[in-house]
């Protein structure tokens, strides 16, 4: 396997795990997202629809309470559209999962009815001689009225409970979607150092030691005996850096005897002479 094909698949293995775990962490969070987002607005919407019912049954009890202080004669009865409310509160009540909030939401219609019972009694309470008007809507009326509240705001702070609970899966959701993220970075990291480590370790030392060995012939005349293990292209450079050494060696061995062979044969023509 060659120089090349080692650092590109170790290269090539940690864009791979970088490039998943992102993938993973983007895939996990959009779910986790659009799944909270969503409990999160039922959550809104069903406050929104329990407050307007709240605030309807509130206005007709106003109505009410400024119809008893007129005279007899001059009164309207309020009205109310029983219809339109029974339709939001069953929506409201078909948004609900939990056991516990849809006891909440059945206790509103049944405080709702009771005080809708009380309240249809306004005409006769006018009109009778007998019955003090202000006294039945605060001892009678107003105590229904007082129930059905409650019970819109007990349901109330279960949906906001809800809702708190939701935001806090959100949060711990978002974290839950980077692990893979931080997992890759951490895998990330041990790869990096692991071919740091292969780098130094099978080409950046033995080059070191090329460069020694290299260094060690062409000053102190020495022979290159750095070996290199492997079997890729820094093998072949420092099997050819030897030979060449080696035959440097040789060349220069030769070179010496030539010379000393040509000193001979000066100093015996000179004797000679």
């Amino acid at each position: 396997m060659s120089m090349r094909v080692k650092l590109s698949l170790g290269l090539g293995a940690i864009a791979a795990i970088l490039l998943l775990s992102s993938v993973i962490s983007v895939l996990e969070y959009r779910r986790m997202s659009n799944y909270v987002s969503d409990l999160i607005a039922a959550d809104i919407n069903s406050i929104n629809k329990t407050q307007q019912l709240s605030a309807v049954c509130e206005e007709y009890n106003l109505k009410i309470l400024a119809t008893i202080g007129v005279e007899d004669t001059l009164y309207v009865l309020p009205s109310f559209d029983s219809v339109a409310f029974i339709s939001e509160y069953n929506a409201l009540r078909s948004s609900f999962s939990s056991a516990q909030t849809i006891a909440a939401a059945d206790s509103v219609i049944s405080s709702y009815s009771e005080y809708m019972r009380t309240s249809l009694s306004l005409d006769h309470v006018i009109k009778s001689d007998f019955i003090d008007s202000r006294q039945w809507f605060f001892e009678r009326l107003q105590p229904d009225f007082q129930n059905f509240r409650k019970s819109t705001e007990t349901l109330n702070s279960l949906i906001y409970k809800d809702l708190k609970e939701n935001s806090e899966t959100f949060q711990a959701g978002f974290y839950r979607s980077i692990m893979p993220g931080i997992v890759s970075v951490g895998v990330g990291l041990l790869l990096v150092v692991l071919l740091m480590f292969f780098i130094m370790s099978y080409y950046v030392n033995p080059i070191c030691r090329m460069e020694g060995g290299v260094d060690n012939y062409l000053k102190y005349n020495k022979r290159y005996t750095c070996t290199v293990d492997g079997d890729d292209e820094l093998v072949a450079i420092n099997n050819g850096v030897s030979e060449i050494v080696e035959e440097n060696l040789e060349l220069k061995k030769r070179l010496a005897k030539l010379r000393e062979e040509r000193e001979r044969l000066i100093e015996s023509s000179e004797s000679h002479n």
